[in-house]
């Protein structure tokens, strides 16, 4: 995958303009991008969705240095696509006086329960609907067969996947075909978190000078020190190497 070549979404002001309908969302950092290098389906994953976008200020960068087919003017983080389409589909529900059903798959029955009380709060017109699928590395015929139907059977407005990259985007793009839905999907792994309270979020300061991931770092050193200190190492220099 090189990024001197992929279709990103370049400001927010274009999510205004994703059309209706049956749409995947995926989003883009330097770990994704790494990872990509090195998983070819997840590489597949990122290229076959409808939009990609830069949650990353090291991908805006980027993309402006190496005079990318894209240049993002501006970072949006998945929480600002989540923001953006529950406020879509709020508005909707609010003129047609009807509830639009959102869907969470994805994260435990604990952050779950937590994300439908807050949006019960901050939501009354939204209907939402959850499913914890099992904790484990690979799921099997069985467990992709309830996930599907599960899904199939809300009929969501909205769907978020929030099991984590690049185990989210792979799923969503093998079995897309399969989901019998007419609505925008999202994969958003950490923002299930952020919105359930489970994670707290970086202050405003650390998102406005693009210091988030050193925020995260900081509060979770031993899970993300590898990531972040060894991973943005690796994509400047894949950058370089591949991308000029």
């Amino acid at each position: 995958m090189r990024l001197k070549s992929l279709k990103i979404v370049e400001s927010r002001a274009e999510l205004d303009k994703i059309p209706q309908g049956k749409i995947l969302i995926n989003t883009i950092n330097a770990h994704s991008y790494n990872v990509a290098q090195e998983d070819a389906d997840f590489a597949d994953a990122l290229i076959g969705g409808d939009y990609l976008i830069p949650d990353g200020a090291s991908i805006v960068k980027a993309c402006g240095w190496i005079k990318a087919a894209s240049r993002p003017k501006e970072r949006i983080a998945g929480w600002d696509l989540f923001e953006h389409e529950m406020k879509r589909v709020d508005e909707e529900a609010r003129q047609d006086q009807r509830p639009q059903t959102v869907m969470f798959m994805g994260s435990s029955d604990k952050v779950l329960s937590l994300i439908e009380q807050r949006c019960a709060k901050e939501y009354p017109m939204l209907h939402v609907v959850t499913y914890s699928p099992p904790y484990k590395p690979v799921f099997t015929d069985d467990d992709n067969k309830a996930i599907i139907q599960a899904i199939n059977q809300a009929q969501p407005d909205l769907l978020w996947i929030g099991m984590t990259a690049p185990k989210q985007e792979k799923w969503t793009y093998q079995h897309w075909s399969q989901l019998d839905i007419h609505c925008h999907v999202g994969t958003i792994g950490a923002v299930f978190d952020f919105y359930a309270g489970t994670v707290k979020r970086a202050p405003q300061w650390w998102q406005k000078h693009s210091l988030e991931w050193l925020y995260r770092l900081i509060k979770e050193p031993r899970r993300l020190w590898r990531r972040y200190i060894i991973g943005n190492a690796i994509f400047i220099w894949e950058v370089m190497k591949n991308e000029k």
